[in-house]
């Protein structure tokens, strides 16, 4: 189903850390519900004020009976500031759900989150939970966790690494993951842990999934922003192909 525009209401939206803010929005009547995986392009401004461009944020959470999404953002330039302004009542605007989500695979997974990239793998814990599939969680923080009780919640078990070692392992998320323990592995994160992390799995024969990051200014894969090369070098749109892939993709034997 192609993207819909809509204007939601903001229910929540709190810190959850330093510049970590969790926001829930209200969706309207016919509104077309997410997919793990899946973003919207969220935006609280004018047509004509800055920034120019929408904010792209995936979906950490979706409630289809109370008809709620929330999404896990890092502050970081004047459109996230903006966001994190916005008070319970306010209308926001969104574009989406947009984007391929994550295929539900295997009797066990793990979902590997490093920092922020730990946002769009509650809600496929969530999922993969309810769908029977036995699911563990690995999330790296540089140093304050955040949410790790939701994943508590949904996860047989949740291991936590920081690179300060004020929580959980002092070290990065790699060292914790043993991919031949699991049917699917599932990784979002910083390119360098994702690449790791995508190339211990696919090195042990495991099913490996990747959420790719990308700036975007469409995010409907018409402006060509958020091209990126493959692997072989073919060129692919994070928004419209991804931004969910199989790791092979980009981290495959001979890339």
């Amino acid at each position: 189903m192609p993207a819909q525009n809509c204007e939601a209401v903001v229910l929540e939206n709190s810190m959850q850390a330093a510049d970590i803010y969790l926001l829930k929005a209200g969706l309207p009547a016919g509104a077309a519900a997410p997919r793990a995986g899946q973003f919207y392009m969220l935006r609280c401004w004018g047509p004509d004020e800055a920034p120019l461009l929408s904010r792209p944020i995936s979906v950490h959470e979706y409630d289809g009976e109370k008809r709620t999404v929330s999404f896990l953002y890092q502050v970081k330039g004047r459109g996230t500031r903006r966001l994190a302004a916005l008070e319970p009542g306010s209308a926001l605007a969104l574009t989406g759900p947009a984007g391929n989500g994550f295929l539900l695979e295997g009797a066990t997974a793990v979902v590997v989150g490093g920092g922020i990239g730990t946002a769009p793998l509650l809600q496929l814990a969530k999922d993969l939970a309810r769908a029977g599939v036995v699911t563990d969680a690995i999330l790296g923080f540089r140093d304050e966790p955040y949410r790790v009780e939701a994943f508590r919640a949904v996860c047989r078990h949740v291991e936590v690494a920081t690179d300060t070692g004020s929580v959980g392992h002092k070290g990065f998320v790699t060292d914790l993951l043993v991919p031949g323990h699991y049917d699917t592995v599932y990784i979002c994160g910083p390119e360098v842990m994702m690449e790791k992390a995508a190339r211990m799995a696919l090195g042990a024969g495991v099913r490996t999934y990747v959420s790719k990051e990308a700036k975007m200014a469409c995010g409907l894969g018409a402006c060509l922003g958020c091209t990126c090369r493959t692997g072989e070098g073919a060129p692919v749109s994070v928004c419209k192909d991804g931004p969910v892939f199989e790791g092979g993709v980009f981290y495959g034997s001979g890339t």
